[in-house]
């Protein structure tokens, strides 16, 4: 197992619990990239939140599939969590010492701090190294797949809670109608630590209320605000589900204001807000919601001081930007995930090409999967294209025509196929509103991931166990 992030820790986990020896290869502490900062396994590099845990929407179906299937990294971002309204936002340092707790009490595992100089020539092998791989084992795998495909990730600032102006900020979630059921409950690892909810508050964010002339100022200063450039030679591409602040701004004056800084759904007649979200158990840290930015570190903490209620921010982590990889998974990669100019290595993860913390865990416990069934002779097909699981696969194993482009994605429901066509008692069409059609993918979504899962689970246990 190459790499442990999300990927290669919940890979390595599904072996182990399957009877299989595994060799976690990991490469910090002695080798770390410019976007982490701890040795920890599991390291959040962006934001804190998995999105939503309603299991009606994409992202919290996968997370229900994903417990379902006894990921550890769910459990344990389960045992670190911290107010977020519906989604299922961590305690980073929390999440990451569970993580790194179980994988080293977990008997089979076993856990080699060192850099990867090339790719192993032989035996089963999760290349799962992230988008940030390095070293040797990058090279080998650009030489084998190229280097063509990328995009350039961005991370928003944190700053400290004390110095926020709660004369221009108040507590509050938004509102969406209907109040949706929240995600299934799983059994936590016992290796995983436990932490005491923090108490009920007015709401899980802090907002921080802007005027029309206040958040038109705003934008006009993000817009002339100095960026970090990318290398020359590279085109500056991004993955539109997580845009930098300023590219959102210089699409229009109104964009921000129709995107992270709604007003909507918030008991307050601003004009735009920017709402702030826990960063650990204590409160002690707070993230800003959807501000991702390439701005140089001082004019992050000139412009972003422009947010009344962050006039005196004093920030503890500003934001940065980074170059992701990934390669072209249906022309590259086989229906196992291997790739096909070197079988005997599967990639997981976000270099697979999907995006985001669940889907780069799903697809390292797809890829363990695969592993598990070559090891023990019993192979077993994969998802069934109905559930969160199955979309994602295919939308990485689905042959694009010339000149469509191959582009990493989340979980969405664009990714599942149609309904079956509904009937009303006296036999005539019936069509469903965006809830019924939400929570009808999501119930069959569940029963075809079960009966799926089942097999899955019998077929890639060790045999004698």
């Amino acid at each position: 197992m190459v790499g442990g992030g999300l990927a290669g820790c919940e890979a390595a986990w599904q072996l182990a619990r399957r009877g299989w020896s595994v060799s976690l290869v990991e490469q910090k502490p002695a080798r770390i990239s410019p976007a982490h900062t701890t040795p920890l396994l599991c390291e959040l590099v962006c934001s804190n939140s998995l999105r939503s845990d309603d299991p009606s929407t994409p992202a919290g179906l996968l997370k229900a599939e994903l417990r379902r299937a006894g990921s550890l990294v769910v459990a344990c971002a389960d045992a670190a969590k911290v107010p977020a309204g519906d989604a299922l936002a961590v305690d980073r340092q929390i999440f990451s010492r569970g993580v790194t707790m179980a994988m080293a009490l977990e008997p089979k595992i076993r856990i080699e701090r060192r850099p990867l100089e090339s790719l192993p020539e032989t035996g089963p092998v999760i290349l799962a190294g992230g988008p940030l791989l390095g070293g040797g084992a990058a090279r080998d795998l650009a030489a084998l797949c190229g280097d063509r495909f990328y995009f350039y990730d961005a991370i928003a600032p944190i700053i400290d809670a004390e110095s926020i102006d709660w004369d221009h900020a108040f507590m509050g979630n938004r509102t969406r109608g209907r109040r949706r059921g929240r995600g299934m409950p799983i059994a936590v690892p016992e290796a995983v630590e436990s932490v005491e909810p923090a108490p009920e508050a007015e709401g899980d964010y802090i907002n921080c209320p802007l005027s029309k002339d206040e958040y038109m100022a705003f934008v006009a200063a993000v817009r002339a605000g100095q960026k970090v450039i990318p290398h020359a030679f590279e085109e500056p591409k991004y993955f539109e589900g997580c845009l930098p602040v300023e590219v959102m701004a210089e699409r229009g004056d109104d964009v921000l204001a129709f995107g992270p800084m709604k007003p909507v759904g918030l008991d307050t007649r601003a004009y735009a807000v920017v709402q702030l979200r826990a960063e650990n158990r204590y409160g002690t840290a707070y993230n800003l919601v959807g501000f991702q930015t390439r701005l140089t570190y001082p004019e992050q903490k000139r412009i972003f001081s422009m947010i009344p209620a962050l006039a005196k921010a004093d920030f503890l982590r500003f934001g940065s930007i980074h170059r992701n990889s990934y390669v072209e998974a249906w022309r590259m990669l086989g229906p196992e995930l291997e790739l096909k100019a070197r079988p005997n290595i599967r990639l997981a993860g976000q270099v697979t090409g999907v995006e985001g913390y669940i889907e780069s865990t799903a697809m390292g416990l797809l890829a363990s999967l695969f592993v598990a069934g070559e090891l023990s002779g019993e192979r077993f097909a994969p998802p069934p294209v109905t559930t969160a699981f199955g979309g994602l696969y295919q939308h990485l194993m689905k042959p694009r025509l010339l000149g469509e482009p191959f582009q990493p994605t989340n979980i969405n429901f664009g990714l599942f196929p149609p309904l079956p066509p509904q009937q009303t008692a006296k036999g005539k069409p019936r069509h469903l509103g965006k809830h019924e059609r939400r929570v009808a993918h999501a119930e069959r979504a569940q029963s075809d991931f079960a009966a799926w899962w089942a097999g899955a689970a019998a077929v890639s246990v060790r045999p004698g166990l």
